[in-house]
């Protein structure tokens, strides 16, 4: 196992900061879109001095991820492998590499650059921790299961494994055995928001609704305590909310979301559906368009905009409307079909 210093606090502040904090989306395959997920990398393990660089290219090295130049960092790397390829020193030069690629967004590479660390000697949990969730960005969820559940058999008792495998479950559609293993989660972290997020939509897709209001509701209590409070828990409460036709909470969780993030177009959307099925639908144009003008590839604004205006009477824009549904989803939707969550 590789030493959590150090030689300089500026450089292991840097990469810590930007590793932890540095949030990555993570779509989920259920009705209703889940909270935008950090893919969490722990700090890179070991120090600059282990990598036995000369002192020119050391401080080369950290002036360049003081900078943030990951493609130095990279380069430089990169070059100091090719001395001695199968020594444990090139692999802890990997698995600071992998780590670089991470960040800068290179997903395929960091694996390849940990896998080639794997192949000299054994990854920390850290960097393994890190590997399945590169795994994840490429969208090799076997792969990262497969990671996952190495590391949880190591360290069954680490709620950050069970989480994530929690997650994929729910993926899969596996929803008994993703709120077993969230209940369990909860039993070790009881103050982890995302797990009491992440069982609400369990229950949601199940259509155990009062379950999954009592789960969003405790994850938004958790929510608040947060420095940066994330204006899912609140949005997912909502479309449970919605489920029962209680709108005018639903219109209360709706403001609340907004107000962590006035830029969130799906909360503008739901926003929009519920003053829609409250029958103001003057009203609801207004955050139907703004979640449009967010986010121009979102499809169900459209959908319920037509819609909107097929009742005024107004036919020409209900089908611009429904056209430009139809296109970013990809496949027909009838003005008279279900709409969509």
């Amino acid at each position: 196992m590789l030493r959590n210093s150090w030689p300089s606090k500026r450089v292991r502040a840097l990469i810590f900061q930007v590793l932890l904090t540095g949030w990555l989306s993570l779509p989920l395959v259920a009705q209703q879109a889940p909270e935008t997920e950090a893919l969490p990398v722990l700090g890179a393990p070991g120090s600059l001095a282990e990598l036995q660089l000369e002192p020119s290219r050391r401080d080369e090295l950290e002036s360049a991820l003081q900078r943030r130049d990951y493609k130095r960092a990279e380069t430089i790397l990169l070059e100091e492998t090719q001395r001695v390829p199968k020594s444990v020193r090139t692999a802890r030069l990997y698995t600071l590499m992998g780590h670089i690629l991470f960040l800068d967004g290179q997903y395929l590479n960091s694996a390849i650059a940990w896998k080639k660390a794997e192949a000299i000697a054994a990854l920390d949990d850290q960097t393994r921790f890190s590997l399945a969730m590169a795994y994840l960005r490429l969208n090799r969820r076997d792969w990262g299961r497969d990671e996952l559940q190495r590391l949880s058999r190591g360290d069954p008792q680490n709620p950050l494994y069970l989480y994530w495998l929690a997650r994929l479950d729910y993926d899969a559609r596996v929803y008994a055995t993703a709120i077993s293993r969230l209940q369990r989660v909860i039993e070790l972290d009881p103050s982890m928001m995302r797990a009491y997020n992440s069982l609400g939509l369990c229950y949601d897709s199940l259509g155990r609704f009062e379950e999954a209001i009592q789960s969003f509701t405790r994850a938004i209590e958790l929510n608040r305590k947060q420095e940066h409070p994330s204006a899912w828990p609140s949005l997912n409460l909502v479309v449970s909310l919605i489920s029962l036709n209680r709108l005018d909470e639903a219109e209360v969780r709706l403001h609340e979301a907004l107000s962590y993030n006035p830029k969130f177009p799906q909360a503008h959307y739901q926003l929009g559906r519920v003053l829609e099925k409250e029958g103001k639908l003057v009203e609801a144009i207004a955050p139907l368009q703004r979640a449009i003008e967010l986010d121009p590839s979102y499809p169900e604004p459209h959908y319920t905009l037509g819609r909107i205006y097929q009742r005024q009477g107004k036919r020409e824009e209900a089908q611009e409307q429904m056209e430009k549904f139809k296109k970013l989803r990809g496949e027909p939707s009838p003005l008279q079909s279900a709409q969509p969550r």
